[in-house]
């Protein structure tokens, strides 16, 4: 079946009956990734337009090759890598369908990366978690590494003992569970690359759909490692009233009990605190977005958003808020601009319709709004 997506032209497997991806012949397609491949696509370009060095680019999961033709197609020197005979047959040929020099290599990512990195891009793309791929792409990539996670049950705790295991951290099961999977996962990944004296620093993140995705840019100075290691640290959340703080720092010094109500607490990390973004970079990205995108007009809107999106290491749900607070809950950008007026920070989250990012505490927010009500 041939596909066309973002200006490339791409020989893809049947779907199997019954079906809605691309998943024939052991080789999987999955359609519904293309605002994912947009965005990268954007990134590449616009990370070119920050570091004009970057040339080679690896796609360590190449199935199609729909994602390392794309790249290809924005300039890059692209090598598929895949460890299914048919996946490489089927990349080698769509690269040659759209006139490009690149290689697709019958490799196990991890054994190509050291024989014959570094690469100066390397895109980690999974089906689950990526942690069994990522020593070797901080070992072996010089510029930027791309990552996705589609187990979002573990990196959010809701399966605790998977995440526990995956990602050495304790995450917890909250009403942000997206927030908590993205820092869960990006502490991971910082911690990772420090091992390697490299410092990884997420320039674009975001959560869509059943998966996390990331970029960060590379650093490989020790000292410049040490200082993401201080952004990690701590959240503790209270059930009870939805309270929750946190603290920057390796060592946990959970309270005793919940300063605003005193129900105990729950404590959450070592989770990655720091911004997940880089604004002016995502402005870029947004830029980046061509019309020929299918998914061009979700990309800008998702870019927009993020752009905009105060930094905080959670989110509030404003109808969990309201649930609490026995009231029916106001429209969501009134209750946005009420606290902006009430000269508190805030925003929408890119991940969900009804959830805000500010730095205002709960009593704060209910005191802020209550004009709305």
């Amino acid at each position: 079946m041939l596909v066309s997506e973002g200006g490339a032209a791409v020989e893809v497997p049947e779907a199997r009956d019954g079906a809605s991806d691309g998943s024939g012949d052991g080789v999987f397609f999955n359609p519904t990734q293309e605002l994912n491949r947009d965005v990268t696509v954007a990134v590449l370009r616009a990370y070119r337009d920050r570091d004009p060095r970057a040339a080679s680019y690896l796609d360590a999961m190449a199935a199609s090759g729909i994602r390392g033709v794309r790249a290809g197609l924005a300039g890059y020197d692209v090598t598929c890598a895949d460890v299914d005979a048919d996946a490489v047959k089927l990349a080698r040929a769509n690269l040659a369908r759209n006139d490009l020099d690149g290689a697709a290599v019958h490799r196990d990512v991890n054994a190509l990366l050291h024989d014959e990195g570094p690469f100066d891009v390397v895109d980690i793309d999974p089906f689950g978690t990526p942690i069994p791929f990522v020593d070797s792409a901080f070992a072996n990539t010089r510029d930027l590494v791309c990552v996705t996670a589609t187990d979002t049950a573990p990196l959010c705790g809701a399966h605790y003992n998977s995440g526990v295991r995956k990602y050495a951290t304790v995450p917890q099961n909250t009403e942000y569970h997206a927030e908590m999977g993205l820092r869960v996962l990006v502490s991971a990944l910082v911690r990772t690359a420090a091992r390697y004296d490299t410092a990884a620093v997420p320039v674009l993140s975001h959560v869509t759909r059943h998966y996390a995705r990331t970029y960060l840019e590379l650093d490989h100075r020790a000292t410049s490692a040490d200082s993401t290691l201080e952004e990690l640290g701590y959240v503790y959340h209270c059930d009870q009233c939805l309270h929750r703080e946190h603290e920057f720092g390796l060592v946990a010094h959970p309270p005793d009990e919940c300063a605003h109500c005193g129900a105990s607490v729950r404590t959450a990390g070592p989770i990655w605190l720091g911004p997940v973004r880089d604004a002016a970079f995502t402005r870029t990205v947004h830029d980046a977005v061509t019309d020929d995108m299918g998914e061009a007009k979700a990309a800008r809107s998702l870019l927009e958003t993020l752009a905009a999106e105060v930094e905080t290491p959670t989110h509030y749900d404003q109808h969990k808020l309201c649930k609490q607070w026995g009231l029916p809950a106001p429209a969501m950008d009134e209750f946005v601009e009420a606290l902006r007026a009430a000269g508190h920070e805030a925003s929408r989250a890119h991940y969900h319709g009804t959830a805000l990012k500010t730095p205002a505490t709960v009593a704060e927010m209910r005191a802020a709004t209550s004009d709305l009500f």
